[in-house]
């Protein structure tokens, strides 16, 4: 069973189709004990990270994602927000605290190139070191995109793919159990459903 974290922020519903096309038990839960109980979780997100985070610290959950995550150390996977926030913070909402499950910090895309903000729309994703989320193979694997803000980890070991928009900068972290991806493989077809298949097999 894959539980998607509902805290109010996040393309629930999008996740939850992806999984089933692809054969796996999902439920959409914001219940501690679903959670604690779960074989995999998937945190989403859209939005500001300010309003996230201050989501999840209402949503009283943060104990159960601590045990599940760091403890139980269950595959984890981040999506979007959802994967910023399982760092330490952002230039979005300075002096808001993240999760602190990987060391990076979230700093926003600069305007340069031509590049418009936010980043919006399909991009090849590379992977940098081998691992289980991301594959390399002969025809790129392309990802949808839509955000501001970039991950910057402080360990580039923690760096499993990059992309480009204006610059190279990681797109998918990963740490033991934990995963995070920028991009959305719900919205990325193909890839999308790759990509959903090897985190149920971690």
């Amino acid at each position: 069973m894959i539980t998607i974290v509902d805290y109010g922020v996040g393309n629930l519903r999008s996740v939850a189709n992806m999984l089933r096309k692809v054969g796996a038990a999902c439920q959409v839960s914001s219940d501690p004990q679903d959670i604690l109980n779960t074989d995999r979780l998937i945190l989403p997100g859209v939005g500001h990270f300010r309003y996230g985070m201050g989501r999840l610290l209402e949503s009283g959950l943060i104990d159960s994602l601590n045990e599940v995550a760091l403890v139980q150390k269950k595959p984890v996977l981040g999506i979007c927000l959802g994967a910023q926030i399982l760092g330490s913070g952002s230039e979005e909402a300075p002096g808001v605290r993240g999760l602190g499950w990987i060391d990076m910090h979230c700093k926003r895309i600069p305007d340069s190139q031509g590049c418009r903000v936010p980043h919006m729309g399909w991009s090849d994703v590379r992977p940098v070191r081998s691992n289980d989320l991301v594959e390399s193979s002969e025809e790129p694997e392309r990802y949808y995109f839509v955000h501001s803000y970039y991950m910057e980890c402080k360990n580039k070991e923690d760096c499993i793919a990059e992309t480009d928009y204006s610059f190279p900068y990681t797109c998918a972290v990963n740490r033991e159990n934990i995963y995070g991806t920028q991009f959305h493989p719900e919205k990325s077809h193909r890839f999308g459903m790759e990509l959903m298949k090897r985190f149920c097999s971690i």
